[in-house]
This record gives C-alpha cells, structure tokens and sequence, in this order.
C-alpha cells in the first residue's frame, strides 16, 4: 500500500486475499466487480471494527454507510489471486474512513498489478441496541494536513449524503413490448430474501452482499442493452441511507440513464420490504451509478449502442448522466495531465 496516513491507536493496514474462482467470473473469464466490492467491503469491515473496539467501552460492530467513486483499473481473471489492502486514514466523532488497494496476483508468475482503490466510510453500532452510534477511538495523524484533508473528505461526503437521499423517491415500473436500446428494454429488477448468512452479527445486511447484488442487477441491465460480454468500470458514489434487517424481502432495481460511444451508466437502488417484526412501508436503502463497459470476445472495447431516450424524465436523466461522465472524464484528463508533469 501507500505510505501509511496515520499511526495508533488502533490496528495497523490489514491484507485478506483469496483465490478467484470459476464461480467468481462470468463466461469469459472475468471476475464480477461484485464480487471485488464484497472483499473490499469484507476488508474494510474487519479494520473499522477492530479499531473501534480498541478501547474500553460498548462492543460495536461497525456498519457501511458509503463508498465513494470507485475506478475498476484492470480486470481480474479466474485463477488469480485478489490481495485486498485496508488502512484506516481518518476518524471523526463517529465515522471511520479505509482506504482499500487491491492488487492482483498471478501465482504462476508472480506478475501483480493494482485493479481497484476504493473509500469506505463506517459507523460503529453498539452490540447492546442497534440504533446507538457509539463514538470512534482517534487515530494520531503523521502530519497535521493529513487530518485536515480528511476533514474536508469527510464535509463533502455527508453533504453528498443529504442531496443524494433527497433525490431518491424514484419508481421503476415494467414497460410493456419496449423497443430495443431503450430505457425499459433493458431496465432489470431483482427480488432477494434476506437470510441469516446475509447478515452481521447484528442482523443486518452486509455492505458487501448488497454492493455484490447491486452489480449483478447493472450487469444484467448492460448486457441487455449490448447483446456482449460486459464488465464493471467504475461505481459512483453508494450511499447506504438505512439498515436492512434479516427477515426482509429487497428489490434490487436497474435502469440504464446514459451512453458513451463506449460506456453505459446504469442507476440502481435498493427498496426493502420488512415482513418480520416489526411492518412498515417500504423504503429506499441504498442507491448508487455503475459505469459498465462492453468488451469482444478478445476482451477489446466495443462501440455502446446509443440509448434511445422517450419521456422527459429519460431524457433529463441522460443530460445529468452526461454531466456526470464529462466530469469524471475532465477529472481524469487533469490527473494524467499532473502525473505526466511530476
């Protein structure tokens, strides 16, 4: 990993790793980005815990509230080995943020190279009620500014938090005989009971099992958009608006909102049905942007047919789409433009 960002208290950077399996991948080979979301998730679940049972106090387990934008840099393949590195590099009164690298490994060579760099934010829940956010032990900053930069990462993100659940009273209804490359032929939903090997010990869902399904609904969504061999490029922002208890039954729904001439951005979110305890209506969990790519059967980029827009909302949702992927692609320009100057 980098130069760490922090000293104690607290644990130091924590490494899981596994072998990627057939299971893991789709029919040509590579690795689900789900399946890479859930260790990243697993990873950073395991670091923000320990830290915050670091000192005397309430046992907690601590809970995923958001990752930030995260860039699929190289795929993985079956076969390979996913080394997962997580760092804790800020704290506030009650949230944790990790740092996660993953890098791939083939064993055969021992060729590596860095395939994601992801941020997670937890918030730990106390073991004894599950509604008290217990406060996070602090970390001591190598350098004055890394504690400041923090604090600035940590005001935007709740700021993002609050527009992003404001946004968030959309429906995706079923289309009837929809033509092909748009919005309602591809549009996806899927239908999951949360079971106990789905939950924490508290008994709620996993972050990473919910990021793992949520890929799957978008990748289902892209590939019935192309008709090819699809994989993940990148996930906005996943914001984790409320906890989602064992028991109930989710909605996992997909829509495609914008196309490049190579990139598809498809929005999917996260409704929740509780059936046991305690009934209320439904509502919204979790929502976030996957950026999806289509490859040949080489695994070379193809050309993304044009998404075909028909209500208003589609086509205000394609212009804000649009936005989004000009500044990400402004960003990214502004980026190689420093490094190649350094």
């Amino acid at each position: 990993m980098s130069e760490p960002g922090a000293a104690g208290p607290g644990p130091a950077a924590i490494q899981v790793s596994r072998i990627m399996r057939p299971d893991d991948a789709n029919i040509a080979g590579n690795v689900h980005g789900g399946t890479i979301l859930k260790m990243i998730e697993e990873a950073g679940a395991i670091i923000s815990t320990r830290h915050c049972n670091s000192q005397a106090g309430e046992p907690c387990v601590a809970a995923l509230a958001r990752v930030e934008r995260t860039d699929f840099l190289s795929p993985m393949c079956i076969g390979e080995v996913a080394n997962v590195s997580a760092e804790i590099t800020y704290t506030s009164r009650h949230s944790v943020e990790v740092q996660v690298n993953v890098m791939s490994e083939n064993i055969l060579t021992g060729a590596k190279k860095l395939t994601n760099k992801a941020t997670l934010w937890y918030v730990p829940l106390s073991l004894k009620n599950v509604n008290k956010v217990l406060e996070v032990p602090p970390i001591q900053y190598t350098r004055k500014e890394q504690e400041d930069e923090g604090k600035k990462r940590y005001e935007e993100q709740k700021l993002d938090r609050l527009e992003t659940k404001q946004r968030n009273g959309d429906v995706i209804f079923p289309i009837i005989n929809p033509e092909p490359h748009t919005v309602g032929y591809s549009q996806s939903s899927l239908i999951h009971l949360v079971g106990p090997s789905d939950c924490t010990l508290l008994g709620f869902v996993h972050g990473g099992v919910t990021m793992k399904l949520m890929d799957e609904v978008a990748g289902i969504v892209a590939a019935r958009h192309c008709k090819t061999n699809i994989v993940t490029a990148s996930v906005d922002a996943i914001n984790f608006h409320e906890k989602i208890k064992k028991g109930c039954v989710i909605t996992i729904s997909g829509r495609m909102t914008f196309t490049s001439n190579k990139s598809m951005e498809i929005e999917v979110f996260v409704d929740a049905d509780p059936f046991v305890d305690e009934p209320r209506e439904r509502y919204r969990a979790v929502s976030a942007f996957f950026t999806y790519v289509s490859l040949s059967k080489e695994g070379k980029p193809l050309p993304v047919p044009q998404l075909l827009t028909e209500t208003e909302d589609e086509k205000r949702r394609f212009e804000e789409g649009k936005g989004r992927y000009l500044q990400t692609k402004a960003k990214r320009q502004a980026q190689m433009q420093q490094a190649a100057q350094q």
